[in-house]
């Protein structure tokens, strides 16, 4: 068996201490436990709340974390006013309706292209007029 002798002679002191402290500081980098563990609270459902632009309240605070950042495990906003279901229920008739149409024959293809312009027409058009809402 042969043994061999580890050897420093050829460092300075200055380069194991410097050695001995790196290695001494790469094993303390490590964060301790949170004192207290944080359990969030998950919602049943989502729930989204839609904000009614004539009638403005003060912005309910956001829940946060103990270290500042957001949580959203609660109920979310809007950030418009959406369409409400009577709203998509009439435009789920008109568009129904027309579909039915065309199926059954009542109108040609060229009145049903024309309406169908029509409604992307608006689509388009109540785009540009919400985003300037949006940014006025």
């Amino acid at each position: 068996m042969v043994h061999s002798k580890i050897s420093f002679s050829h460092f300075s002191g200055q380069a194991i201490v410097v050695a001995l402290l790196a290695i001494m500081a790469g094993a303390g980098c490590q964060s301790a436990p949170p004192s207290t563990p944080v359990v969030a609270t998950t919602p049943a459902a989502l729930q989204v709340n839609v904000e009614d632009p004539d009638n403005p309240e003060a912005a309910a605070a956001r829940p946060t974390y103990p270290d500042g950042y957001p949580n959203f495990a609660g109920s979310l906003s809007a950030a418009s006013v959406q369409m409400s279901n009577e709203e998509a229920t009439a435009l789920q008739a008109q568009l129904t309706s027309l579909g039915a149409a065309r199926e059954s024959g009542a109108i040609t293809e060229a009145e049903y292209q024309s309406r169908l312009a029509e409604l992307r027409r608006l689509a388009a058009q109540h785009g540009a007029e919400t985003q300037a809402q949006i940014t006025n």
